[in-house]
């Protein structure tokens, strides 16, 4: 079932989100070459503490987890798409880090992710994570009352695969507001016109994720959480949480 948020829901919404940008900002200043996952994982939770805000990843555990998330923020390093667990490893020069944070604020959760590299940047990696903003922007840019669930799939899966990217299998976004993950779902790929109608109130996660190598297939690292591209190649990730308004989409963690 999809809740249609009011525009003070929306509100509330927008301050979670900027709880969010404000973690993930402190948390890439922080990234540099010798700074620990655990270290970065710590200025997000401070972030929280000063907002007096939750993490709704902390402690989260859905279905196919091997025990609760133990960290507020995720940290995938290189051939990590997604859901990294924050470690003791420290960063070296080069390294493609993607930090996904979410927050929740008087009862209202936001969540967004980027991608960066520390330190001296590899041209391949600089071009993978502009294709995944690009396409976070393509899926905002289809989020409108109207359309279709599957025209946002279609605007996203349409960037990633002309620049020859792989798309991980059965992970996309999600819709957000008093939980961190609502109905409906959004894929990463799909048909234009298919799907549930976009309508004023509903909030979405949009969240491209794009692999090197251009296969679609990944495993999950010991931890059970991290997943990990099968060929090895580098990953991005761009996320915003997004309002479908009548006046247009509204990115609720804008940076």
């Amino acid at each position: 079932m999809v809740e249609l948020k009011t525009d003070a829901s929306i509100d509330a919404m927008y301050e979670a989100g900027q709880v969010v940008v404000r973690a993930l900002t402190a948390a890439q200043k922080a990234a540099d070459v010798g700074v620990s996952l655990l270290e970065l994982d710590e200025v997000a939770h401070d972030v929280l503490r000063e907002a007096g805000a939750a993490s709704p990843f902390l402690g989260y555990r859905p279905a196919f987890a091997p025990t609760p998330f133990p960290a507020v923020l995720c940290v995938s390093v290189n051939d990590a798409i997604v859901h990294g667990v924050p470690t003791r490893y420290r960063l070296r020069d080069g390294d493609l880090v993607s930090i996904d944070f979410g927050a929740e604020l008087g009862g209202w959760v936001g969540d967004s992710a980027l991608s960066f590299v520390v330190g001296t940047p590899r041209e391949a990696d600089l071009r993978l994570i502009e294709t995944a903003e690009r396409a976070l922007a393509a899926g905002i840019e289809a989020a409108v009352v109207g359309n279709r669930i599957g025209d946002i799939a279609h605007a996203i899966g349409t960037v990633c695969r002309a620049a020859g990217y792989g798309i991980p299998d059965g992970f996309g976004g999600h819709g957000i507001g008093r939980r961190m993950h609502e109905d409906p779902g959004v894929p990463n790929e799909g048909r234009p016109g298919r799907g549930m109608r976009l309508r004023h109130g509903m909030a979405l996660a949009i969240e491209p994720m794009v692999i090197a190598g251009g296969i679609d297939t990944f495993h999950a690292a010991p931890d059970g959480w991290t997943l990990k591209t099968d060929d090895g190649s580098r990953a991005a990730h761009a996320e915003h949480t997004v309002a479908i308004t009548d006046a247009g989409p509204r990115i609720l963690t804008a940076r």
